[in-house]
């Protein structure tokens, strides 16, 4: 599976058709609306989840429930190009600073202190954002994100992405994906439902999303020293079993931004949907521990 997706965790770690009480909504971003999950107002203010490459807003379909239920306004998005948010037909569209403008839009279109969350891809998206315009923002989450562009084993697979989409679009990477995908015994129990999501969501990803995304996250240089001088509260949180930024890595960049950093047992790459109580656990106490002062 590429970097960010969910398609090759156990099957009961599958929970993006979660029930919640969200209702579907638009945010203008840069290039047109973005598709968004949204609960509506909170007293604590908000908070702006951005999923990772190839993922969607329902990654955090776990969360959303019971976040909204200890106060926050919660509002899951899919970047430009990802799902149902459409996207330009540019590669050059999709760099960090062209995503991050996007999520600055949607900050700017809600209430009270807004705490930002980027999970894998989307961290450096968030970070990008946060750079951008500091006092947006009352916090930062980068969920199994890292300091800088993706290296190691997931990145064998982008390297193959370029030609396949010359050669036959985002159907046949789809295609190929699920080919590899026949020999995993863990992708096979996928109950249908949630593979018929995972399918279609992909299926509606850009080829120049895909691409541009995919140069994003590899080229990504290490910002970590200017985001420690932003004073933003930052919280780094990541599976014990991280298979994309190492956790020797993300305990590095949290050390390095003398952040609180937090280590999800039982989780890998997607803790939203791995252990979503844990998570919201862990969320919702460093939000609540943001100084009201930085938050206002």
């Amino acid at each position: 599976m590429l970097p960010g997706g969910s398609e090759r965790n156990a099957p009961d770690d599958l929970r993006q058709l979660t029930p919640h009480g969200a209702a579907a909504a638009t945010f203008e971003g840069g290039t047109g609306p973005l598709a968004a999950l949204d609960t509506g107002p909170g007293p604590r203010g908000s908070a702006l989840l951005v999923p990772g490459y190839t993922g969607s807003k329902e990654d955090f379909a776990p969360l959303v429930d019971p976040v909204a239920a200890a106060g926050w306004r919660v509002v899951a998005i899919d970047q430009r190009g990802q799902f149902e948010s459409a996207g330009p037909d540019d590669p050059a569209a999709y760099t960090v600073d062209e995503l991050a403008g996007d999520l600055l839009r949607v900050a700017a279109q809600l209430t009270g202190p807004v705490h930002l969350l980027g999970h894998s891809f989307g961290g450096l998206v968030a970070r990008g954002a946060v750079l951008a315009d500091p006092a947006r923002f009352a916090s930062l989450t980068l969920l199994g994100s890292g300091p800088a562009g993706l290296t190691g084993p997931r990145t064998e697979l982008l390297a193959h992405l370029a030609p396949l989409l010359d050669a036959g679009g985002v159907p046949l990477v789809h295609q190929t994906l699920e080919q590899l995908a026949v020999a995993d015994p863990r992708a096979q129990a996928v109950p249908p439902a949630v593979r018929d999501l995972l399918a279609r969501r992909f299926l509606a990803n850009t080829a120049a999303g895909l691409s541009g995304m995919a140069d994003a996250m590899t080229g990504e240089p290490d910002r970590v020293a200017q985001l420690a001088e932003t004073g933003v509260p930052v919280l780094v949180a990541h599976g014990a079993d991280d298979d994309a930024w190492s956790p020797a890595a993300q305990e590095d960049m949290a050390h390095r931004l003398g952040a609180r950093h937090e280590v999800l047992a039982g989780a890998v790459h997607s803790p939203a949907i791995e252990q979503p109580a844990a998570t919201v656990a862990v969320l919702t106490s460093f939000w609540s521990s943001v100084p009201a002062e930085v938050s206002a």
